[in-house]
């Protein structure tokens, strides 16, 4: 008997192992498809060169204004070397989208309601970026003559764009807000909210370095990361958190497949002892 109540159970595993499987693949696509999504789309405001650098000008100026520090006076110790520039280049290249992705399938496999949460945050903060990018073309500081900035990508590669006039899959003048940025710190917030210990806090070190090297490269004012993280910031607000105890339990966990078993010969065994104690007190 134990063997025929065993062999159904060893069936239905790999039936149980590809549920999850679907949905992970699934919510995966719906990341994937929401990237692409705003990668075409931003290419409905190509056309407008000439309002994009004008709008970049004054972006310039108006940090100069503000008193922020000159994105070439970041860009110039990447320029004494190569290998310095390419490490930054490789970092926007490769970081920016993989790093998400890992983050997502960390919070969907270990915190569901951390994951949910952080890709209705990011779905809400890629949207509002969309809109303010059809409503504002910019051009970025590689691209607006005024700074005299040099573009890093093209000059020293990895390359992400390709020439300005000639890349039809991109839009390089939707430089505000800062998507690799503003992608950047969701997944920091969603990492330290989901874990636990002080050393939670260093995953605020991949934001950081995406603002240097966004800057760095000639990508990004300082102004569109800040315009990133405070349309995060309203996102979130809007956003019902997660279960604050979901933090530090994770996934529930099920019971093992044969507690079901175990159970019912143990309670038999307890009832037959308390039975023989109570025919020995009948004597």
């Amino acid at each position: 008997m134990e063997t025929a109540e065993a062999a159904p159970a060893a069936l239905s595993v790999p039936g149980r192992r590809r549920g999850p499987l679907r949905r992970a693949a699934r919510e995966l696509a719906l990341v994937a498809v929401l990237f692409l999504a705003y990668k075409v789309a931003r290419v409905a405001v190509v056309g407008r060169v000439a309002t994009a650098e004008a709008n970049g000008e004054f972006i310039w100026r108006l940090e100069r204004l503000l008193r922020l520090p000159s994105e070439a006076a970041v860009q110039l110790p990447l320029l004494a070397g190569d290998l310095p520039v390419r490490l930054a280049n490789s970092y926007y290249a490769y970081v920016h989208f993989p790093a998400t992705v890992a983050c997502l399938v960390w919070l969907y496999l270990r915190r569901p309601a951390h994951y949910r949460w952080t890709r209705r945050a990011l779905a809400g903060l890629t949207a509002a970026a969309l809109a303010l990018h059809l409503l504002v073309p910019l051009a970025p500081p590689r691209l607006t003559p005024l700074t005299g900035m040099v573009d890093t990508g093209s000059r020293y590669g990895p390359a992400v764009y390709g020439a300005p006039g000639a890349d039809e899959l991109s839009n390089q003048y939707a430089a505000m807000p800062s998507l690799h940025v503003g992608w950047a710190v969701a997944v920091a917030v969603a990492l330290v909210a989901a874990t636990a210990g002080r050393l939670r806090w260093l995953w605020l070190a991949h934001p950081l370095a995406t603002v240097l090297v966004v800057v760095g490269t000639g990508n990004h004012y300082w102004l569109d990361g800040v315009v990133a993280a405070v349309l995060l910031a309203l996102v979130l607000f809007l956003l019902p958190g997660p279960d604050p105890a979901s933090r530090s339990s994770g996934a529930p966990r099920r019971a093992p497949a044969d507690a079901g078993r175990t159970a019912g010969p143990a309670r038999c065994r307890a009832a037959s002892r308390r039975g023989a104690r109570r025919r020995a007190r009948v004597r």
